[in-house]
């Protein structure tokens, strides 16, 4: 087995390696002066069976341009199987049709690492589980519910007033598979309607959430704004506080910001997405790593046991 690593998330590759106490594959991946991607695999991967972690974050085509070469070049140096680990899967909000004359970009996206070589795809908390089958070749996905309640339970006393939240109506499975784990926490949903991209206002709260502990529970949190709006609203219901795990911490243009200045006690997010400066640099965002997680997913998959058990 093998590990190839791209660029968009060096730390988490790493801390993945370091979990199944093997080393990177030695590699460059670099960019000529027009920025071109070029790769180089350093390491003979003849009859390997090969994993490339990549997320395709920001910036999110040429990290997607970097794993496309990556899994091209495996391929022509004779991998055996090649299973493309996407902890973060970009494009994933864009699987349907939502106008008139507009894509669907996750199945282009699907397509290009399909007939760039891919055998297996890997990855975690699909913005919609049903992208799965925009795929031609197994797809894990991965559900950090288990990985959520066990820091919840390290870092939040149980209790009847813990409550989680989906914010909103779409988000319902995830939650309720969190609050299941919670030994049946109460669940309430956000109601809210969006004026555009990225932009959104709350309409109502549906369950009581008078005198409760909310856990704002969702897949991606870009702009913040959806977040910090819905951390609003509870608590103008009565809440008695209000914290937020996510996913995949996008946190895009002034995001951390908005959650330095918001109503949230703090906002927990997996390392999906290597953090930003200004990620880092605020108090009320926490990090919480997957790499177990993923790393664990690699060696079942490596050694033909069954990833589903991660699922229990």
């Amino acid at each position: 087995m093998k590990l190839l690593s791209g660029n968009s998330n060096r730390p988490l590759s790493q801390a993945i390696a370091e979990y199944l106490d093997m080393p990177l594959t030695r590699a460059q991946v670099r960019r000529f002066a027009d920025l071109e991607v070029f790769v180089t695999i350093d390491e003979n991967v003849r009859g390997e069976d090969v994993f490339v972690i990549q997320s395709t974050s920001y910036p999110a085509n040429d990290n997607l341009m970097e794993l496309l070469i990556c899994i091209d070049a495996l391929k022509r140096a004779s991998g055996k199987r090649i299973t493309a680990v996407l902890p973060y899967f970009g494009y994933a909000r864009q699987d349907r049709k939502t106008g008139g004359r507009t894509p669907i970009s996750a199945k282009l996206v699907a397509n290009l690492i399909t007939r760039s070589g891919a055998d297996r795809v890997l990855t975690m908390d699909l913005h919609a589980g049903q992208i799965q089958g925009f795929f031609d070749i197994p797809t894990d996905n991965l559900l950090p519910s288990r990985l959520m309640a066990e820091d919840i339970r390290k870092h939040y006393p149980m209790g009847d007033d813990l409550m989680v939240v989906s914010p909103d109506v779409g988000g319902v499975v995830r939650a309720r598979a969190l609050a299941k784990r919670l030994n049946d926490a109460d669940l309430a949903i956000v109601d809210k309607r969006r004026s555009g991209p990225g932009q959104s206002e709350v309409m109502n709260i549906i369950g009581d959430v008078k005198d409760r502990r909310c856990i704002l529970f969702d897949d991606i949190a870009d702009s913040a704004g959806t977040l910090c709006n819905a951390a609003q609203a509870l608590m103008s219901h009565g809440a008695k506080s209000v914290s937020a795990y996510i996913t995949h911490g996008v946190l895009s243009g002034a995001a951390a910001d908005r959650v330095a200045n918001s109503v949230l006690t703090e906002l927990v997010v997996t390392d999906s997405i290597e953090a930003s400066d200004p990620a880092k640099a605020c108090p009320k965002i926490r990090y919480v790593s997957c790499a177990p997680l993923i790393g664990e997913a690699i060696r079942r998959i490596a050694n033909e046991e069954s990833v589903s058990k991660l699922f229990d």
